[in-house]
């Protein structure tokens, strides 16, 4: 019955052995985690530049080698209080799927922790009640070493019709810098 739940929510044994490897990281102490398959990389905090007349939850965007990449704040979006920037700061680069095509993106995170697997059999439905933030962006809960875990569905947390209003922003930010850059 678990399984059955588990593909409910879109989870997936993609390694083959019967476990989820998850990214975890720290949302206003709470413990998240996210597929590792969706995962580019981990960057410290660094500057970002805000893009105006874009929703309050982006941030702004990045220049990733030479790729310019919006960084959507989580916690904005799962209406927590805003925090202030730390050591421990970090911003995850994943990979969603936005209108049909793979992108990447940058969420902040208060502090990435570890990759850890867990059992598809240890991870149940999301809650009904209870949650700090929408039941449609959790996958599902899972407990390890006696903590739990929000298991994020990236692919409804950024699917939102404002995503597709952000990449355009971004894109014409983007076209901008191209071209004052071959200007130059």
């Amino acid at each position: 019955m678990a399984d059955h739940n588990n593909e409910a929510q879109g989870l997936q044994d993609d390694n083959g052995s019967g476990t989820l490897q998850l990214l975890t990281f720290v949302l206003d102490d709470e413990v998240y985690g996210t597929d590792i398959n969706q995962i580019q990389e981990v960057l410290e905090y660094r500057k970002v530049t805000r893009v105006p007349r874009t929703p309050e939850y982006l941030l702004g965007v990045i220049n990733l080698r030479g790729q310019v990449l919006p960084v959507v704040d989580l916690r904005h979006l799962f209406d927590m209080h805003r925090a202030e920037i730390t050591v421990n700061t970090c911003i995850v680069i994943v990979d969603v799927c936005v209108d049909g095509e793979n992108v990447a993106l940058g969420i902040l995170a208060d502090a990435v922790r570890e990759v850890i697997e867990l059992p598809l059999g240890d991870i149940n439905p999301p809650p009904r009640i209870g949650s700090r933030i929408d039941t449609k962006f959790i996958s599902g809960m899972g407990k390890y070493h006696d903590e739990f875990i929000v298991i994020l569905n990236l692919a409804r947390v950024m699917g939102d019709e404002d995503l597709g209003d952000v990449y355009e922003a971004v894109s014409a930010t983007k076209d901008l810098v191209e071209d004052v850059t071959e200007s130059e």
